[in-house]
């Protein structure tokens, strides 16, 4: 089975990666840890703007569905069921749908989002409100197929998971989402 993960920012994606990892054995493959180093490679700092410049880059030298079909050849050599974290295109979602996999959208409250990504620390996520609130709107259209279009992806998923209750809850959210996907 493949899971393709998309969402807002901060909206929980990881956290339900980590559930299908440690519950149900899924391989994890990260679209933004490829890009993070991609971004080393080129000797750049590593923070939102480097990662979405340097996405965007790969994506139009490339192929708007580049890095999401890198990772589904490695997860092919790997085997097993696989979970690709961070669909943001619409090319990315047709190919995880094309393949037969679940595409899932995971979203919450942006005050909440906000309050998540301060307290995890990551090395992107050191950002005013204000600055958090840029990036999502700058992420979440675009006409352009190389860029991040997270409310088209939201859009084309098959199940969007509600993270504004406890973790048990999105948990139970995922299992029902488990049952519908394709085998």
């Amino acid at each position: 089975m493949m899971i393709g993960i998309t969402g807002t920012l901060g909206s929980g994606k990881g956290t339900v990666v980590d559930y299908l990892v440690k519950t149900h054995g899924f391989k994890h493959y990260s679209g933004r840890e490829f890009f993070i180093e991609e971004v080393k490679r080129r000797g750049l700092s590593v923070n939102r703007d480097t990662i979405t410049e340097t996405a965007n880059s790969l994506r139009t030298e490339h192929g708007p569905s580049y890095v999401v079909e890198t990772l589904f050849a490695r997860a092919g050599e790997a085997g097993g069921d696989t979970v690709i974290e961070s669909i943001r295109t619409l090319a990315e979602g047709e190919f995880i749908k094309s393949r037969g996999g679940l595409l899932l959208g995971v979203d919450a409250d942006i005050h909440s989002r906000y309050e998540r990504i301060t307290k995890r620390m990551s090395e992107t996520d050191s950002v005013s409100f204000e600055k958090f609130v840029a990036d999502e709107e700058r992420e979440m259209h675009s006409t352009d197929p190389a860029k991040q279009n997270i409310a088209g992806v939201m859009a084309m998923a098959g199940i969007v998971l509600h993270n504004d209750g406890t973790q048990e809850e999105l948990f139970l959210q995922v299992e029902e989402a488990l049952k519908k996907a394709p085998k």
